[in-house]
């Protein structure tokens, strides 16, 4: 039995440019580069599905870490202060990509023990902020801190509700990428 020659199906155009897109972002993204190794104390473990782990199979930050990342700050209302506040730090997207984590949830857990499961998805589609800074000056645990996921509430007033507030986890120590 012979094979027909047949011709390649060409991609659809917005396909190809997602491609060649997300290619160029990779290879000038911090996720290329070997991911260092802290040199203070970690304040972040990322594990589970992470393929450039730098302690065992595990991304650890520490501060400096974190602040090496490109930074977004984001003012915002929130449930937990009176005021509009100022919080600066990482997009959640780029520290994923800093340890190649990949998956569809991230288990989120805090100093206290609180975890919550958020898609992975969210950091993608919304500028999520693991802040480090609260009004430009560190966290300190009393005051949520030293990490809080926060999410663009006043810019998209449709994560103003108890889904989203539950998915901003303050006193960040780790993520699982399941």
């Amino acid at each position: 039995m012979q094979q027909a020659d047949v011709p390649p199906v060409p991609l659809p155009p917005c396909i190809l440019r997602r491609a060649v897109l997300g290619w160029l972002a990779l290879l000038g993204s911090p996720s290329v580069r070997a991911l260092d190794s802290p040199g203070g104390p970690v304040v972040l473990t990322v594990s589970g599905r992470v393929r450039l782990p730098n302690l065992g199979t595990a991304a650890e930050f520490d501060m400096a870490m974190l602040a090496a990342l490109p930074q977004a700050t984001l003012s915002t209302r929130t449930p937990w202060f009176t005021a509009k506040r100022r919080f600066t730090g990482p997009l959640l997207r780029d520290v994923l990509a800093a340890a190649r984590a990949e998956g569809t949830t991230l288990r989120m857990r805090a100093l206290n023990d609180y975890r919550v499961d958020v898609p992975a998805d969210d950091a993608q589609r919304f500028d999520v902020v693991v802040a480090r800074l609260l009004d430009d000056r560190p966290m300190a645990v009393r005051d949520k801190g030293p990490l809080f996921v926060i999410y663009p509430f006043d810019d998209q007033p449709e994560l103003r509700n108890a889904v989203y507030y539950s998915r901003s986890a303050w006193q960040l120590r780790s993520i699982e990428v399941l």
